[in-house]
């Protein structure tokens, strides 16, 4: 089951096909002295728990949760070349292909796995994953569930052959290209039961019942290093340590905090304050992050990470409805002048894909070529004029039917880049007669913001890693719930299930870049750039802080090997 793609409000490999292996991720000397605490910056606040929901599915939420999570949230991540290691606390060596057809794989748990309650891992664990991310009905209620992804959609059973051997069996005539991205852990099936589930294998409403019963709070039993023991959600989590956790590391600090903290101002002060140790900020400022180089503790990174900017199109609007209208606004939208008043200074490279990067051997430039995000002010009206469109006498654009085109845009009002590019595209689009509302809203509002479809054109950012082979059905298939836009595209329907239909990757990334085009072409959405990033950390509070663009933990991927100075 691949990673999910996480909604960041707010130069490395992201969204490549990378499948080197690694072990594990921790070291083999089981840490330094423990105790103390620490606090860390959570970059915005987030309104949901559970990651496999749409309103859940956050980077905030992710960020807030990675120390009491399985690796990479269900067992497996990317270190910062690009190897893929697997969660040693629940698993013994890699995936194993059993099978092509039909196609089986294999994970080993590994012996004594468990909970922090003292439960074992078990079978149910996977099932319960696998119903929660199948988009199947029959699993769970889907206007319950509302997942944000349909990684198990190709699964048709997982089941315990022999102790601690889980095999998942897909359907007939299904493949993954990529199988060895096997993970599947990642709630406590056994606490869904102990609070009123009990049926939630054989009953789709209890099952949606239960998503909604995770998404809603937080659980406390846990397989990370450490454990919950106060929360308030988009606001912060205390933990303190896990002391049946079966990894090597164990945790480092008697007592963790994830604190929301929004804004780069903000965050750089409390860390010169020494009220915060560190944070990875979703908004990017060189003036801020230059205000560190005074204390000679605090250090920062910056680098273009996994995290790419775009726009996206809601086709429910009266308006934007007509893909001729989408096109003269994606044509007039002018990237490079957004990239240079948003990051004087700084690179933020073009991004003409919606699955791969620069990086990668797969990419292809779809954006370049059909002249979006260039400020071609009059191609743009040269569509606008063949599609019937006209101005009034005041110079505003109406469309076949005379009616004037309103739309509004979205955007994250704490992030000033946000802000900023809403003012861009603003005067921008005033060429074209548009006058584009302005409409900003809380970070802890993005993922509601997003489900909800409260949003005519909406900038904010996907993070991603390097495997991409379930991103084109969640991004654009019309079941997905992290299909904001309401893209219904017959030609992309019919393309979706062939991504994952094949064992042979070039094949698979040849159809994501047929999707890529073909959402092009629609003007569905308009990547913008990978967006820099940054970390800053105090070296006094914490050791073991690294750049890693391909983990949607950022600087948390190993957070289980933090120490005390």
């Amino acid at each position: 089951m691949a990673l999910t793609r996480r909604a960041f409000g707010g130069m490395t490999i992201g969204g490549s096909s990378a499948l080197m292996l690694a072990a594990c991720g921790g070291n083999e000397d089981g840490g330094s002295e423990t105790g103390g605490e620490l606090v860390w910056a959570v970059s915005s606040g987030w309104s949901a728990w559970n990651q496999n929901t749409g309103t859940g599915n956050a980077s905030a939420t992710n960020i807030a949760t990675t120390p009491m999570n399985p690796v990479g949230q269900v067992g497996y991540d990317w270190d910062p070349e690009s190897n893929v290691f697997y969660d040693e606390a629940i698993f013994e060596g890699v995936p194993e292909l059993l099978s092509e057809a039909p196609m089986q794989v294999q994970v080993t748990l590994k012996e004594g796995a468990q909970w922090s309650d003292g439960k074992p891992v078990r079978l149910e664990d996977f099932i319960f994953q696998w119903y929660s991310t199948s988009g199947d009905p029959a699993h769970a209620n889907q206007e319950k569930a509302l997942p944000a992804g349909t990684a198990g959609a190709n699964i048709a059973s997982i089941e315990e052959p022999e102790p601690g051997k889980i095999v998942f069996t897909f359907k007939e005539g299904t493949t993954d290209p990529e199988w060895i991205f096997t993970g599947g852990v990642y709630l406590p099936s056994h606490v869904a039961e102990e609070n009123g589930f009990a049926t939630w294998a054989t009953d789709p409403e209890i099952m949606g019942d239960a998503i909604n019963f995770f998404n809603d709070d937080l659980w406390t039993v846990v397989i990370g290093p450490y454990k919950p023991v106060e929360w308030k959600v988009g606001e912060y989590v205390i933990y303190e340590p896990n002391d049946k956790y079966q990894g090597k590391n164990k945790a480092a600090y008697d007592k963790l905090t994830m604190k929301a903290i929004e804004g780069i101002e903000a965050q750089v002060t409390e860390l010169r304050q020494q009220t915060i140790a560190g944070c990875w900020p979703n908004d990017f400022s060189l003036e801020e992050l230059q205000k560190l180089d005074d204390g000679p503790d605090f250090k920062y990174e910056t680098y273009a990470g996994a995290t790419w900017s775009h726009f996206d199109m809601n086709v429910n609007n009266a308006f934007l409805k007509d893909v001729a209208l989408r096109q003269a606004v994606f044509t007039a939208i002018d990237i490079e002048e957004i990239k240079a008043r948003a990051f004087p200074g700084t690179e933020a490279p073009w991004l003409g894909n919606h699955f791969f990067t620069e990086a990668s051997p797969y990419y292809v430039d779809y954006t370049g070529p059909a002249n979006y995000g260039k400020g071609d002010l009059e191609a743009a009206k040269t569509i606008l004029t063949g599609a019937g469109y006209t101005t009034n006498g005041d110079g505003k654009l109406l469309n076949a039917e005379g009616e004037q085109v309103l739309f509004n845009f979205r955007f994250a009002s704490s992030n000033e880049i946000r802000k900023l590019t809403g003012e861009i595209i603003q005067a921008q689009l005033v060429e074209l007669g548009i006058d584009l509302e302005l409409k900003g809203f809380g970070d802890d509002e993005l993922s509601t913001t997003l489900s909800e479809g409260d949003f005519d054109l909406v900038v904010y950012s996907w993070v991603a890693n390097p495997s991409f082979s379930t991103s084109p059905d969640q991004y654009f298939s019309p079941d997905s719930d992290s299909n904001h836009g309401n893209y219904d595209d017959p030609v992309i329907n019919e393309l979706l299930p062939q991504v994952r239909a094949t064992l042979d990757l070039d094949v698979a990334a040849d159809i994501a870049n047929q999707i890529s085009a073909q959402a092009v072409a629609q003007a569905y959405t308009l990547p913008l750039y990978n967006s820099p990033m940054a970390i800053f950390w105090n070296s006094a509070m914490v050791e073991g802080v690294e750049v890693n663009g391909n983990s949607q933990a950022s600087t948390l991927w190993n957070v289980r090997e933090w120490k005390r100075p």
